[in-house]
């Protein structure tokens, strides 16, 4: 990979140095507590390396950041990156069941949390997981005060750090060595620990920057966490390899989005289907100038046609699908000039380098058009799952191609359409029903705002398929309007709902996928406890 140029042996700090001497007073980060040039950047990840390596962080520490999209996320990012330290990016969402798997799976050092946000207390949730996490040695509180025995994080940026006598040289990070581990988000079960270097964290960036025009003029809106890989990847790396500027939203909001755009000339954004839904028709859109806006990427969840349509019509955008993974980036998306059937029947074809298949159940490949497994192989792959080998065998054939999980057909062009996940796949007496193609129809209907389909059991067919809807306001929906609307588009039978469940919304990972196996517990608990009223 090296040899092909896809790794490059490079780490983000050294274009914070070279931006920040190229570009000193441009604006490197934006967001509600303020703004950073890159010159005030580099000096503040400068004093933060140094207060890291004062507290015992070292090269292979692992610091572990559960802060929303703030500056001081970066920072710590950065910095980490200075002394050797392992980042483990946590969404904000997570609470103490989850905190404490992982601390406890990583032997975190260091934990750096908001005082609080969103209501929630980290420092109470910090206090009470304590205990049971002995290598915990560090807390540090940004945006408040700290709790007992922790630190604020404006500590790390004292200048006494930087004027510490008889300081040590900042030891860096070799790009290829684990510098990120970063949680699965859990949509069909258990987590696992992705570990990334560098190298296969930043490769992935380098073909995208290419095939969608990017550059450092270029200003990017990221209310996806950088506790997901998509906030990570392509609002934090991607604005330092540009040295672009980044907009920073802390809590997705459609109205506080256009309002950004407008404010700050925003080119650039991306989210799953839920935040182009949102934007796509909020009526802010009538009082603000988004025209700067040029590119809007979704991906994480199929997005439905109509969408995409009134998408490309009111925001004025390129709209460009992309599918990928913790474990490999976007590794499709659709580029700023693709024809207008694959952007709606698509996710997109490869980025440079990296490889797809479609094989059968036998591992044969499948000819193009044919539905089956998605396997991908290439430079921005995982190294692994963190201390889970037998997990990381498991997850790859004998020859190295990686086991998405997902269903998909490749089209001749080598188009990817993502028609679901392998545990979205409801077998009815027989039949394989992939549930993309009836959601994306289900989509379009006036009455629903969303919907997922998922499987739930059946003593005669073994499955059968049972549809949650999210009602459009002020609407009711029933199950006999929607199997009419299937009707009108002449879908076979065998693939309709047979059970509706009306629900407010629905259990979200922190990057905007549905948490379908949530949604199959509660129909197979619901069904179980109308068995024994029976």
């Amino acid at each position: 990979m090296t040899t092909a140029t896809y790794w490059k042996d490079e780490t983000l700090d050294t274009y914070l140095d070279r931006w920040a001497t190229a570009r000193a007073d441009k604006p490197a980060l934006v967001e509600a507590a303020g703004r950073y040039t890159w010159a005030a950047l580099a000096r503040a990840v400068e004093r933060a390396a140094h207060g890291l390596q004062a507290l015992g962080l070292e090269r292979g520490s692992v610091i572990s950041c559960q802060l929303p999209n703030w500056s001081e996320f970066v920072i710590v990012a950065l910095a980490a990156l200075r002394v050797g330290a392992v980042l483990n990016p946590i969404p904000p969402t997570y609470r103490g069941h989850e905190i404490s798997f992982i601390l406890s799976a990583l032997e975190s050092r260091a934990f750096v949390i908001p005082r609080a946000f969103r209501s929630h207390d980290y420092t109470a949730m910090a206090q009470e997981l304590r205990g049971g996490l002995p290598r915990l040695e560090t807390v540090l509180v940004a945006r408040g005060e700290p709790g007992p025995a922790m630190r604020p994080f404006a500590t790390l940026l004292d200048t006494a750090w930087e004027a510490r006598a008889g300081r040590r040289p900042l030891a860096g990070t070799d790009p290829k060595d684990v510098s990120e581990v970063i949680f699965t988000s859990g949509t069909t079960g258990e987590p696992k620990g992705v570990m990334h270097t560098s190298n296969t964290a930043l490769s992935i960036i380098y073909p995208l920057i290419e095939r969608l025009a990017f550059t450092e003029r270029d200003v990017a809106l990221m209310s996806s966490t950088f506790g997901h890989q998509t906030g990570f990847l392509y609002g934090y790396c991607l604005t330092l390899l540009l040295g672009s500027t980044g907009v920073w939203l802390d809590v997705w909001n459609a109205e506080e989005a256009a309002r950004l755009i407008e404010a700050e000339r925003v080119t650039y954004t991306m989210g799953a289907t839920p935040f182009l839904q949102d934007l796509t028709y909020t009526p802010a859109l009538e009082r603000h100038d988004t025209s700067s806006l040029r590119l809007f990427i979704s991906a994480g969840a199929s997005i439905p046609r109509a969408l995409v349509q009134d998408g490309r019509r009111r925001l004025g955008c390129v709209i460009s699908a992309g599918w990928g993974m913790s474990e490999n980036g976007l590794v499709t998306c659709n580029g700023l000039d693709d024809p207008p059937d694959k952007v709606f029947g698509t996710d997109g074809s490869p980025l440079a380098g990296m490889e797809l298949r479609v094989i059968d159940g036998e591992g044969t490949d499948l000819p193009s058009g044919s539905e089956g497994d998605l396997l991908v192989r290439g430079h921005s792959q995982f190294v692994g799952y963190w201390k889970r080998p037998e997990f990381t065998r498991e997850a790859h054939t004998a020859d190295g191609w990686f086991k998405t999980g997902d269903r998909a057909t490749l089209d001749q062009d080598g188009y990817v359409a993502i028609t679901g996940r392998t545990k979205d796949l409801i077998i009815r007496g027989g039949e394989n029903i992939s549930v993309a193609e009836i959601e994306s129809l289900l989509f379009a209907h006036p009455k629903v705002a969303g919907v997922a389909i998922v499987a739930m059991p059946d003593p005669r067919l073994v499955e059968r398929a049972c549809a949650f809807v999210i009602p459009q306001p002020g609407q009711r929906v029933t199950l006999g309007e929607l199997t009419a609307h299937l009707e009108a588009h002449r879908v076979a039978r065998h693939k309709f709902p047979e059970r509706l469940e009306l629900i407010t919304e629905f259990p979200m990972t922190p990057s905007g996928k549905i948490q379908k196996y949530r949604l199959r517990e509660t129909i197979t608990a619901k069904l179980a406890g109308e068995q024994r009223r029976a």
